[in-house]
């Protein structure tokens, strides 16, 4: 147990370190005026003119166009797979639904996966579709974040930048040469990185056993710092060609939070309120530890019925160190836990175990982590949803002291509110709907491995996942069928689009005001006390919102657990 504490610090610090670099580097990138001559030559192509100051219905308008093109580009590769080539297996397309479904996923960041890798796609298909918008939907959060500081940086003006240009930048500059280095060492580590489909190797019986191979080494290296998830296998980061060694274990999860992390210091940075973006930081790190500390913990202690069998937990073979579960004996109790805080608090969606086979305890962290959104979150998104957050937790306080609420020397006023809470209010709406629909239909059931709260757990954890743009699974629910193909693809839209618009709409309004000098009843936003209460406000909202969707799920089953009930 202590080595794995000293893992986890070691980690915080590693990832507290690279966030300062990242965040320096992300700086310059939106800050620079210069255009290097891939972005120029990308302009002249694109025909888009750099210098045009962008509002932000202008820069919202070519973020959900370019996406709405690029989604079509990857629906029809996946629809006329069988006609490309670098597929010597001849893998068929996907059905109208399910490519529907993938197009979805990948272009919106989320990369839920309702099909098997291997068995799926084709290397061009995981090349031209998959890897393309992994990077190009990645390359949007950021961009968007970028747009959104600078909208609350400036004053008196409609201008939040353009688009194309954060857009571009943030491919060239940061996910092209990130990755690139990423994925060698991956291959250094032996990731494979090949167009050849398959290997052929022959077995001591003479039996010829074919072993899928492709592309995996760029896949891994953008679907981590893109925070995009999914796998090239269907066993994703449990896989050992996805995942061989504890070094590859452990630059996974920080390349996931390397940019969601980075970006309090980028915004401190261009706002010149560095002490504003630790404080925001600090608001993720203390709900990440909070969270680790509790599925730690459970998997730690593992399942409570070998207790009155008179085993030892901590010796037994049936547990040895706990509930294993479900997760690879490489990776351990402390591996596989700190893997499934990271993956959701980063909205990645990459898995190294089966969070199906966690504790009931264990497996609420990953839904609560997805349905508060706010823990680092995924590339860009993740802030701004703690900044929308920000904003309502200084709403209240100024509310209860009978002052109009200032954030970063901005009046908020009803119009900032109301983008604010449709922005708070479309996320819970669209997992509980889309849920609530779900276990309505009757077919349902059928696709369900497990009955009783498990069961609505695995519904649960699908809804939640998509539509905080997650990706994982929790695992026991067969979901290529056409209706969850076209509803949970409908989720990772809404939850994409309708929480992310609204707060391109709040930054352009704050651009628009002047700035209001501090007096004696402005509440400071940059104290260990108002990180408090963001975090407080935080999971209060959050707890309000889905405590009665967990009870049906998570908490009843550790309740009925304890009580020999399985399920």
């Amino acid at each position: 147990m202590l080595n794995d504490l000293v893992q986890f610090a070691l980690f915080l610090v590693a990832m507290t370190a690279l966030a300062v670099l990242m965040g320096k580097w992300l700086t310059r990138v939106f800050m620079r005026k210069h255009h290097g001559l891939p972005e120029r030559w990308t302009y002249g192509l694109l025909g888009i003119d750099p210098a045009e100051a962008m509002s932000w219905k202008r820069y919202g308008m070519a973020l959900v166009l370019s996406n709405a093109a690029m989604m079509l580009l990857g629906y029809f590769l996946l629809r006329i797979q069988d006609w490309l080539p670098f597929d010597s297996l001849l893998r068929a397309a996907q059905t109208p639904d399910l490519a529907f479904n993938t197009a979805a996923s990948f272009v919106t960041n989320t990369n839920w996966q309702s099909y098997s890798g291997e068995n799926s796609l084709s290397n061009f298909s995981q090349m031209a579709a998959i890897t393309f918008l992994m990077v190009v939907s990645a390359a949007t959060g950021v961009a968007a974040c970028g747009g959104f500081i600078r909208g609350l940086s400036r004053r008196s003006t409609q201008d939040i930048g353009n688009y194309w240009v954060d857009f571009t930048r943030v491919v060239y500059r940061v996910l092209l040469p990130v990755c690139l280095l990423l994925a060698l060492v991956y291959v250094w580590q032996g990731i494979p990185q090949t167009l050849s489909s398959e290997a052929v190797a022959t077995t001591l019986e003479g039996v010829k056993q074919h072993i899928v191979m492709g592309p995996v080494a760029s896949l891994e290296s953008i679907k981590h710092i893109g925070t995009d998830g999914g796998g090239f296998f269907g066993m994703n980061s449990a896989h050992p060609f996805e995942n061989p060694t504890p070094f590859t274990n452990t630059l996974h999860m920080l390349s996931m939070l390397l940019i969601p992390a980075a970006l309090t210091y980028t915004f401190g940075s261009m706002l010149l309120r560095r002490r504003q973006g630790w404080a925001f930081f600090g608001a993720f790190v203390v709900m990440f530890i909070g969270f680790l500390a509790i599925v730690y913990s459970a998997e730690q202690h593992g399942n409570p019925l070998f207790t009155p069998l008179g085993v030892d937990q901590q010796q037994s073979t049936l547990q040895a160190g706990g509930n294993m579960e479900g997760k690879e004996l490489r990776f351990g109790i402390g591996q596989t836990s700190l893997f499934v805080a990271v993956t959701t608090a980063g909205t990645t969606g990459s898995v190294n175990a089966m969070h199906d086979s966690l504790t009931p305890l264990g497996g609420l962290v990953p839904i609560a982590e997805m349905m508060l959104n706010n823990v680092f979150g995924g590339d860009g998104v993740g802030f701004i949803n703690l900044i929308t957050f920000a904003i309502l937790t200084v709403f209240l306080v100024g509310m209860m002291i009978g002052r109009t609420p200032e954030f970063l020397g901005k009046k908020i006023e009803a119009r900032e509110m109301k983008l604010v809470m449709l922005a708070v209010l479309a996320h819970p709406l669209c997992i509980l709907a889309f849920t609530a629909l779900a276990v309505s239909v009757p077919g349902t059931t059928d696709a369900l491995n497990n009955s009783g709260p498990h069961g609505f757990s695995e519904v649960l954890y699908a809804y939640t996942s998509a539509t905080a743009n997650n990706g994982s699974a929790f695992g026991g629910l067969s979901t290529n069928t056409p209706f969850f193909n076209t509803t949970i693809g409908l989720a990772m839209l809404f939850g994409r689009f309708f929480t992310l618009l609204p707060m391109l709409a709040v930054a352009g309004a704050l651009a628009a005001k002047k700035t209001t000098p501090e007096g004696l009843g402005t509440l400071p936003t940059a104290t260990p006390l108002f990180t408090g209460l963001l975090v407080f406000v935080v999971v209060l909202v959050g707890g309000l919102t889905f405590f009665p969707a967990l009870a049906l799920g998570p908490i009843v089953e550790q309740l009925m657990l304890s009580s020999s009930h399985l399920f």
